[in-house]
């Protein structure tokens, strides 16, 4: 991996978050935002150790392969206190002109809305997406689908509205969709080697973080989503267009074979991460897939 030790540190930027410290550096020309794991001493359990900077890469990567635009990551170190930390490197998006508008920041300019920026109530992010005027609603509303989806296979419990939105361009006037980024939450990142080893082992332990939770942070009548009961029903016609966009580009033998040559990770967590993405696919996806196509009367 790359030790990002000796680069550059660039003045002037700060980033916004509470998942571990972040700085930004200068590597090869470019600008990184370097992400640190949290210290795991808040929650002295069986998951205190977090893995989010390895659940960062691989999920963004995986975005990438669904054709969903996401940042760009690689996993490096970096010495601190003489100790080596391994980190997450992501291409800042914002060089230049542009910079990052979170969808909880457009959200609040909707004056008539039902609830604050903060409030991820489905109703109410569909509202604000009709009713901004940044990018089209219609291209919005497939971007955030598209984005569930994805999460729904990842297993992401933390996608709220401070973690999306859109690049404003100052000079140009211009607004586009940001890459997806904060991908940390995905693939059970606070699961140590114990938990890895007692979920690959019992099929009951890998139902329970499939069909139980993770939830969506997304609510819905006031309760988290839960991934396979949402989208098994189908009822939902904008996710189950998703799920015909997004399902034919998910190439399982491609996301096992990216995650077996990622550095710096063990065995068992390539182990564990192939199967839970595989297990939410089989068991999440699939069945929501064909029950979308039942319900239009189609194969």
């Amino acid at each position: 991996m790359i030790d990002f030790t000796n680069c550059r540190i660039i003045p002037g930027r700060a980033y916004n978050g509470a998942n571990g410290s972040k700085i930004a550096v200068e590597y090869n020309g470019g600008v990184y935002m370097l992400k640190f794991p949290p210290s795991g001493e808040r929650r002295p359990t069986d998951l205190s150790y977090t893995n989010s900077i390895i659940s960062e890469h691989i999920a963004s990567s995986i975005f990438n392969m669904l054709g969903i635009k996401a940042q760009e990551t690689m996993l490096g170190t970096y010495i601190v206190n003489g100790k080596e930390k391994v980190v997450c490197a992501c291409r800042d998006f914002t060089e230049g002109s542009k910079r990052l508008l979170d969808f909880c920041s457009i959200k609040n300019t909707v004056l008539d809305s039902g609830s604050n920026g903060n409030g991820t109530e489905l109703a109410d992010i569909m509202d604000t997406i009709d009713k901004q005027r940044f990018v089209s609603p219609n291209t919005l509303r497939e971007h955030f689908w598209n984005m569930f989806i994805a999460d729904a296979l990842l297993g992401n419990f933390d996608r709220h509205n401070g973690n999306w939105g859109f690049l404003y361009d100052d000079a140009k006037g211009e607004a586009e969709i940001a890459p997806v980024f904060d991908c940390g939450s995905c693939l059970l990142p606070q699961a140590d080697d114990k938990v890895m080893k007692k979920v690959l082992a019992n099929e009951v332990e890998l139902h329970a973080r499939v069909f139980q939770f993770p939830t969506s942070a997304i609510k819905l009548n006031g309760r988290k989503i839960n991934y396979y009961d949402f989208l098994s029903r189908a009822e939902d016609e904008d996710a189950n267009d998703a799920l015909r966009r997004i399902v034919p580009k998910i190439d399982m033998a491609r996301i096992k074979n990216f995650i077996d040559q990622v550095f710096g990770i063990s065995d068992l967590q390539k182990e564990f991460y192939k199967a839970y993405v595989n297990a939410r696919y089989d068991l999440i996806i699939c069945p929501a897939i064909k029950n979308t196509a039942a319900k239009n009367g189609t194969k």
